[in-house]
């Protein structure tokens, strides 16, 4: 009988553990709405300033029309004549392309939300080979044009510059016979004599943007570099930089792509849509022409000031050792209880473990306000603080509430640095857990657990 009612103890305890979760989804519910509301105002400075950035260019296009004559059916099934008008273009990408620029970060603010944004100011060169221009019966190009495309043309800063063979050429918005496909900028080229002859585009621009900017690798051979104080970057893409240095000066990256290893090229013979699906084109003997039939992206590489560790994601990963600081406080009452023979309440359980709950919630709303470690540091105060205070009249001595304040002093301070240790949180995480029940088997080793069944109030 008295073993059975130790064992209901211990269920007790248990069905706690489990009501506790309660509270402790909630909170991990909030973090996600406030997650949420963050990509709304994320959303809103790119509806308003200018969103991700991804640049393409510069090409060289040549727009044409085709007329013919076909013989067809009308409504009637009587053979007629009918004239077949087709528009289209010939793209060519540059041999090289050199591209340097540095990204100045800055920051927006929507309520309680700050939003990384950009400035990017670069500088441009391509060289092209002379194109053949392709004859067809009935076709009529116009006026070839250099191109440089990007997602959001509202990001550009004061007027941009570019030369051909180093002669300054006026820039137009739009992007002519590609405005159905991409955004951006261009200038009018000359032909001669049919063929469209070897160039070198050199362009300067600055360009704003929001969290991430892309340069896609168009040319046979690529030379990208970047510079900016922003410390911490996060590459993505299909590219990850050859070489890069990351200090507390800033970063530094450079990509040296050929289109051998990239499919950027064939890409923009598939690919449709906006700049972040960009142009559709199909290859002809001396460049692209367009087509609609694709939806695939072109590869960039791609560089983002977004917070790979921000306040959110750092106190959702704290929330989820919330059940661990519950079990770990509850399996000290019990042995405590069980050892020192001093009754504690179910309630008092419950209302020690809502206390340590409320940690997670008072983590997040101060990370809001002030930076991450002083919100910690200020929230485990309180909750130790309140804890001790409350242990004292439990426990019935200072003296056992300043152990347990100890205990959860020395939790919070690993939970820190479980969270700070990304890369290494699982092993210390697994070494934390392997240690505290190695400590807990070696008090309890020479406990008659029968005897105190028997003495069990």
């Amino acid at each position: 009988m008295k073993s059975l009612k130790l064992l209901l103890r211990f269920l007790t305890v248990g069905g706690l553990v489990l009501l506790l979760l309660i509270p402790l989804v909630m909170i991990r519910g909030v973090i996600q709405d406030r997650e949420r509301y963050r990509a709304l105002a994320e959303t809103r400075v790119s509806q308003s300033m200018a969103g991700p950035q991804q640049v393409v260019g510069p090409l060289r296009v040549i727009p044409w029309r085709e007329e013919r004559l076909v013989n067809a059916l009308n409504e009637d099934g009587k053979p007629e004549v009918r004239r077949d008008v087709k528009e289209g273009y010939l793209l060519q990408t540059p041999a090289t392309l050199a591209v340097d620029g540095r990204l100045q970060p800055g920051e927006r603010r929507i309520g309680l939300y700050t939003v990384n944004v950009y400035e990017w100011k670069a500088a441009m060169k391509a060289s092209f080979a002379p194109l053949q221009v392709p004859g067809a019966d009935g076709r009529v190009y116009g006026q070839p044009y250099v191109v440089v495309g990007m997602a959001d043309v509202r990001g550009l800063v004061g007027t941009p510059s570019l030369k051909v063979d180093g002669v300054p050429r006026t820039l137009a918005a739009g992007t002519g016979a590609m405005s159905s496909r991409m955004e951006g900028i261009h200038a009018l080229l000359e032909v001669q004599g049919g063929v469209l002859p070897a160039s070198e585009v050199h362009l300067d621009m600055a360009l704003a943007g929001t969290q991430t900017l892309g340069i896609a690798p168009i040319a046979d051979s690529n030379d990208i570099a970047m510079s900016s104080p922003w410390r911490q970057p996060l590459f993505g893409g299909r590219f990850l930089p050859n070489s890069k240095t990351l200090g507390d000066a800033g970063f530094t990256a450079r990509w040296q792509v050929s289109s051998l290893a990239s499919a950027a090229q064939s890409q923009l013979e598939s690919a449709s849509g906006k700049l972040t699906q960009p142009p559709s084109l199909s290859a002809t003997p001396s460049g692209y022409a367009a087509d609609d039939s694709s939806d695939t992206a072109i590869d960039s590489a791609v560089v983002s000031l977004a917070d790979t560790v921000d306040v959110y994601t750092q106190v959702d990963r704290a929330s989820k050792y919330g059940i661990l600081f519950v079990v770990l406080t509850f399996v000290g009452f019990a042995l405590f209880e069980l050892i020192k023979r001093l009754p504690i309440h179910p309630l008092q359980y419950l209302l020690v473990g809502l206390a340590l709950a409320i940690f997670f919630l008072l983590l997040l709303s101060l990370s809001e306000h002030i930076a991450f470690w002083q919100a910690y540091l200020v929230s485990a105060a309180a909750c130790i603080g309140l804890q001790f205070f409350y242990l004292s009249g439990v426990l019935q001595s200072w003296l056992r509430a300043a152990g347990f304040a100890t205990m959860l002093t020395a939790l919070y301070g690993v939970l820190y640095i479980l969270l700070k240790s990304e890369n290494n949180a699982l092993l210390m995480g697994s070494l934390l857990l392997f240690g505290i029940l190695a400590v807990i088997m070696w008090v309890t080793r020479k406990v008659d657990w029968y005897a105190l069944g028997t003495e069990l109030r």
